[in-house]
């Protein structure tokens, strides 16, 4: 997230030099390689919701901030108020 603040604005204005019509192939080619030399994780596609206990990135339930399986966890232990184990 850090990184992602970090260089927004100049990633922006890469990018917005990139796209623009008027600029010559040498500016464009500049920007790109520009573009491709800032830290990958400062592109905010690469963010992803991650489980604070195991750092899990896949079964993440945002409302909780934990994964499937450690939510489950902490729900059988009680210590998610409000949440418990389906039995019927």
């Amino acid at each position: 997230m850090r990184l992602v603040k970090q260089y927004s604005a100049k990633r922006a204005a890469l990018k917005a030099k990139v796209k623009n019509p008027d600029s010559s192939s040498e500016e464009r080619q500049q920007a790109v390689r520009l573009l491709q030399a800032l830290p990958r994780n400062s592109s905010h596609t690469r963010l992803r919701n991650r489980c604070r206990i195991t750092g899990r990135s896949r079964g993440y339930y945002r409302k909780f901030g934990l994964a499937r399986n450690k939510l489950r966890e902490a729900a059988l232990r009680g210590d998610v108020p409000g949440l418990v184990k389906a039995s019927w």
